[in-house]
């Protein structure tokens, strides 16, 4: 896929975000993630996340549920109130890339990577030479993805130790992830994979 092809997969979701800079940024991110990132589903086996996020481009489809529930959420005034406007912004990016390297920095491994939050993490910072983003918004955006696993930070399978959500806008990273990972909580798509919001019609 070329890089405009793979921005254009978030092109409502960028609307989210107020600050042009910073969804420039987003769209740099998530144009320079892997081509699997576009393609494959949300689970590799089929059990953690709804129906609507298995098969083709159901981890995308995944990440604009989670984005949308953000959205929603930090639309309604009690909510949202603790988050600046630039918060929001950074917690939407923070949901764009999450998953982004879920399955490995490279070409597409077989199953899912335990330190999947670490990787896209580490890509975040990587890239900030490239991006609008200060110090600051790095930080707050790279230690969300880091932690958006919440509890299920260890694996029988790995040493690895992912880090826990501390703060509220790490938390809130985590909770969008986990409302869009819930098999019970159905949204609708259109051709395009874009949430239909009947409100909106």
């Amino acid at each position: 896929m070329s890089e405009n092809e793979k921005e254009e997969v978030f092109k409502y979701e960028y609307l989210y975000i107020q600050d042009e800079d910073l969804r420039s940024d987003a769209k740099y991110l998530v144009s320079h993630l892997p081509d699997y990132f576009f393609k494959v589903d949300a689970s590799s086996t089929g059990k953690y996340h709804p129906k609507y996020a298995q098969g083709d481009g159901g981890l995308t489809r995944h990440v604009k549920s989670a984005c949308k529930f953000a959205y929603e959420m930090l639309s309604n005034p009690i909510i949202g109130k603790p988050y600046t406007s630039r918060d929001k912004d950074l917690i939407i990016i923070a949901l764009l890339v999450h998953d982004g390297l879920k399955y490995g920095k490279g070409e597409k491994e077989k199953y899912t990577r335990f330190d999947h939050p670490i990787l896209a993490s580490e890509y975040v910072k990587e890239n900030q030479k490239n991006l609008n983003m200060n110090d600051l918004d790095i930080l707050k955006v790279s230690s969300s993805v880091a932690s958006h696993m919440g509890p299920w930070n260890t694996n029988s399978y790995s040493d690895i130790i992912l880090p826990l959500p501390k703060v509220p806008m790490e938390k809130f990273v985590h909770m969008c992830d986990y409302l869009a990972s819930r098999r019970f909580i159905n949204l609708d798509f259109d051709e395009n994979s874009n949430v239909i919001d009947e409100s909106k019609m």
